[in-house]
């Protein structure tokens, strides 16, 4: 018999590296868009900066009227460092902001508790629908004059501009969203034996707290707006003084600087409300896709 003859052994086959999953390509897609997009926007902002600069350094337009970077920096940096006018630059930031979260609140809870009952009551809404709409019809800026008088220069006539201005979009947004929940949760609901405060507690505001959120965003831009309009009409402290004063002396780095910090203001609350958004929202899809 043959001895029995054995075959070489062969070399193991080198491990398969492991292909990512759909769900990992489309994570890494979505981090480099949102780097590019990052990185886009970083660019255009230091491009329009440099042409700015380069602008007004050459004089094709005016550095008296239209400024430079380089001088608004150095106009904040002066603030900072130095104070205003008016006493320290974080006291004219914590003024205005103070006067236009008051304003906002009040606006916010108002525009939601009669959005809400307008929404749900319907005689209340013949009632008071037409008187609503008559006033959202006011140019509610010229009103700024009027608290003036009626509250003085105090805080508490810019706090009622910024009310009027947040109030009504809160309102229509909440009065929508009362008024487009689902008639079959609404009915179900009542089946089960929900009283007409359990049914608007618990299905009504919950179903309308997206229409109330998308209102959020815009609103406290418009209680900025209200402190600010009223501080520039007549104020003892504030950013919208710093604005009228560097007006008053023809210093339009010091207009540009105080637009900056309220910009970089209004940055920091809307981040803040889209942070507390998603954390309220967390059972709502992703919204955006591929980008198509």
């Amino acid at each position: 018999m043959p001895p029995e003859t054995t075959s070489p052994a062969r070399p193991a086959a080198p491990a398969r590296k492991e292909e990512p999953t759909r769900a990992e390509t489309r994570a890494r897609a979505a981090r480099r868009r949102r780097l590019t997009v990052y990185g886009a926007r970083v660019l255009l902002f230091v491009l329009l900066l440099g042409l700015w600069e380069w602008l007004a350094r050459t004089e094709v337009i005016d550095p008296f009227n239209f400024s430079m970077p380089s001088r608004i920096w150095d106009q904040i940096s002066r603030w900072v460092t130095d104070g205003t006018p008016q006493g320290s630059l974080w006291e004219q930031v914590w003024y205005t902001l103070y006067e236009a979260l008051l304003g906002w609140v009040i606006g916010v809870v108002a525009g939601v508790v009669l959005g809400i009952a307008l929404g749900r009551v319907r005689f209340l809404s013949d009632v008071l629908g037409p008187y609503i709409k008559l006033l959202n019809a006011l140019p509610r800026i010229v009103l700024a004059p009027i608290f003036l008088i009626w509250f003085g220069l105090g805080p508490a006539s810019k706090i009622a501009s910024a009310v009027v201005l947040v109030f009504f979009p809160v309102f229509f947004n909440a009065f929508q969203g009362a008024r487009e929940v689902d008639r079959n949760l609404v009915a179900h609901a009542r089946i089960l034996g929900a009283s007409n405060r359990r049914v608007t507690f618990q299905v009504v505001i919950p179903s309308a707290t997206s229409w109330i959120f998308t209102s959020l965003h815009v609103s406290f831009g418009f209680a900025l707006i209200g402190a600010i309009v009223g501080e520039y009409i007549g104020a003892t402290k504030g950013l919208g003084l710093l604005v009228s004063a560097s007006q008053g002396t023809f210093n339009a780095a010091g207009v540009y600087a105080a637009m900056v910090i309220l910009a970089v203001v209004a940055l920091l609350a809307e981040a803040l409300l889209s942070a507390l958004e998603r954390g309220l929202f967390r059972w709502k899809p992703a919204e955006g896709g591929d980008g198509r």
